[in-house]
């Protein structure tokens, strides 16, 4: 590997795309300022870093992510039944809808009504693209040592 290939101890600068296998683009900054991060720094998802290494500045390339190395395989236990009567009974729920819980640390915590029962909300705490296969396409402009802090 030579020393302007991305590794560890290496900052980045790219890119990149983020779309499902439809076409539809999720994210992207192609058509603004690119992404910088250091190797292993938490910034990139190290699914999506294992793909990066070893390339050089200018380097262009579309990586099919499955769901083990993207945002993981739904999680049945990350299903939640609670009762309607918890709800705000002015709230129009829905599948699809998303809400805001909070959890243990009272951080907040995104959930998806995922089904309506008589009494019972089922909420999907998955990752909205959990057990989803996703392109990851990169066009590298940079690969420097990273700084030390």
């Amino acid at each position: 590997m030579s020393t302007n290939a991305i590794g560890p101890g290496m900052e980045v600068t790219l890119h990149f795309a983020l779309r499902l296998p439809t076409g539809e683009t999720l994210d992207s900054t192609f058509e603004g300022k690119p992404a910088t991060f250091s190797v292993g720094d938490g910034n990139l998802p190290a699914g999506f870093e294992t793909y990066l290494l070893g390339l050089e500045a200018g380097a262009q390339e579309t990586f099919e992510v499955p769901p083990e190395h993207a945002f993981g395989q739904q999680n049945p236990n990350n299903f939640q039944r609670f009762p309607r009567a918890q709800f705000d009974e002015s709230l129009a729920l829905e599948p699809g809808l998303v809400l805001s819980f909070a959890d243990a640390a009272k951080s907040e915590l995104p959930g998806v009504v995922h089904r309506l029962e008589d009494d019972e909300v089922v909420v999907d705490f998955n990752h909205p693209l959990a057990g989803r296969t996703v392109l990851f396409e990169v066009s590298v402009l940079a690969v420097t040592a990273a700084k030390e802090s």
